[in-house]
């Protein structure tokens, strides 16, 4: 018996009983009919006899009797330490089979963006989770401040300064649910007045949210160096980035960009939003810091988890300027609905503990192994595809031929694989003339030579500044998803479709 049945409590139980008829009667035809229904499934525990007749206001001999009944009928079982329950021989009746027109999901997931659910760090967060219950506040279980849990803002403060080169306070820091809710909100408080400059690639879910906000997004190129933030337009209201790894064609922000894009806030009075959505999984360079660290006051830092632990956490934060702060809490709410406080806390104590790092530097030896045999397979089997983009994140660029982009997602779908391509991250304004050089080093020599500025303005002699080639076709390549177990045929599957769509 629960600790609830020596209570007398028991557990609840709804039960539509008629006005006519005997109270035994009607329990009777009350509980067979919830049974027969399917409401009550097979196993399911009923409330002690002491429990249910307080609750139905009727004798305890009463609901005795018509358990009894029940069980001699076979309706209900009833053995000594296990309660009664719904007898396992009665079947309730299948559920209609509910229609749908969605395809059934493809067996090798390489969609960018996703870590592997089944990496999540279950028994640290387990740990973390009690020790957090049990050293938390009473009020942390109450409506909660929605400025996001103070335990929390304080482990990020120290962690992002250490980790990401990132200068802020608990109180200029806001929790949210991941990097959506973060620009919805800062929509919200910027308003639509006028347009924010975006990469000429990135999500076309942000793009998406920003238009339902009403706010006009134009891009901007990017090249090797990231983007070209000499063309900003002056009257841009904020400009959204992704410095330490841009997304999805893969290079930092050169510094010489981060520089400009930061004297270009303080000319035109403009916001940097910093997507930081990738930062912890660097390879093969120096860690690169983010660019709020050069000035806090004209940058707005998002950050998340949603990469690094699960996306089904939705926990994420921004790193406001002083004046932001308030419209922003103001904006999402007073009772804020979106993120835990049990794992805000427990996410804080991971934090705190070195548990978090300890998880990040697992999977940062993980990704890069994954990445390099995808580079490998790549290299021998399909050697017509250039890889770029692999010195950070959880994704690669495979450019491919002019021309052969659908082909090759159609290929990769029919043996199974779900990857994307490149086209839909561009920007549908973006110039034919814009578009990524080398993602991990330009090509044009122009930028090896000196003669053009790496913040994409006009050459020192005065010459136009370099144009990147045209967009390429290519695969947007997420390589950590996949378990262990299913990486090596996927890794099959993507390399037989790529040599079909090029005939090679």
């Amino acid at each position: 018996m629960t600790a609830a049945d020596h209570d007398g409590l028991g557990v609840d139980l709804h039960l539509e009983l008629s006005a006519a008829g005997g109270r035994r009667a009607v329990l009777i035809a009350a509980l067979r009919e919830a049974v027969r229904g399917g409401r009550l499934a097979p196993g399911t525990r009923l409330p002690p006899y002491r429990s249910l007749a307080a609750d139905l206001g009727i004798a305890r001999n009463t609901v005795a009797d018509a358990y009894a009944e029940l069980v001699a009928e076979g309706w209900l079982t009833s053995r000594q330490g296990s309660g009664t329950r719904v007898a396992d021989r009665v079947a309730a009746p299948a559920p209609r089979p509910v229609r749908t027109t969605a395809p059934p999901p493809l067996p090798y997931d390489l969609v960018q963006g996703k870590p592997d659910p089944g990496a999540f760090p279950r028994a640290a967060w387990l740990a973390a989770a009690r020790r957090a219950l049990a050293a938390a506040p009473h009020e942390a279980f109450g409506i909660g401040d929605p400025h996001g849990r103070i335990e929390l803002r304080l482990a990020l403060a120290e962690y992002l300064a250490r980790v990401r080169g990132v200068r802020t306070a608990p109180d200029r820091i806001v929790v949210c649910s991941g990097a959506a809710h973060a620009l919805r909100l800062l929509a919200r408080v910027l308003g639509p007045a006028a347009p924010w400059a975006v990469e000429a690639y990135g999500l076309p879910f942000h793009r998406g949210l920003l238009a339902e906000a009403g706010v006009t997004t134009l891009p901007v190129a990017v090249d090797g160096d990231g983007a070209r933030v000499a063309e900003i337009p002056e009257h841009a209201r904020a400009v959204l980035l992704t410095p330490a790894h841009q997304f999805p064609t893969g290079g930092p922000l050169h510094p010489e960009r981060r520089a400009g894009v930061l004297e270009w806030a303080r000319a035109s009075g403009g916001l940097v939003i910093e997507d930081d959505y990738d930062g912890e999984f660097r390879y093969d360079r120096r860690p690169v810091g983010a660019v709020q660290g050069l000035d806090p006051e004209r940058t707005a830092l998002i950050g998340s988890v949603s990469k690094s632990l699960s996306p089904a956490l939705r926990i994420g934060w921004m790193c406001l300027p002083s004046a932001l702060v308030e419209p922003v809490v103001a904006a999402k709410g007073r009772r804020e609905p979106y993120a835990s406080a049990t794992d805000q806390l427990t996410l804080a104590d991971l934090l705190a503990t070195g548990a978090y790092d300890r998880h990040v530097r697992r999977m940062r030896q993980r990704h890069r192994a994954r990445r390099d045999r995808l580079t490998a397979v790549l290299a021998e089997r399909v050697p017509a595809v250039r890889v770029t983009g692999i010195a950070a994140g959880l994704h690669a660029v495979l450019e491919l031929p002019a021309g052969t982009e659908r082909a090759a997602l159609a290929a990769t779908a029919r043996r199974g694989v779900a990857v994307e391509g490149l086209a839909p991250y561009r920007h549908p304004g973006a110039r034919d003339a814009t578009g990524p050089d080398d993602p991990d080093g330009p090509d044009d020599p122009a930028a090896r030579d000196g003669s053009a500025p790496r913040d994409g303005s006009a050459p020192r002699d005065g010459s136009a500044p370099p144009v990147a080639p045209g967009p390429p076709d290519g695969l947007v390549v997420g390589y950590a998803t996949p378990p262990e177990r299913l990486y090596p045929g996927a890794l099959d599957a993507l390399c037989a479709g790529l040599s079909e769509a090029l005939g090679s």
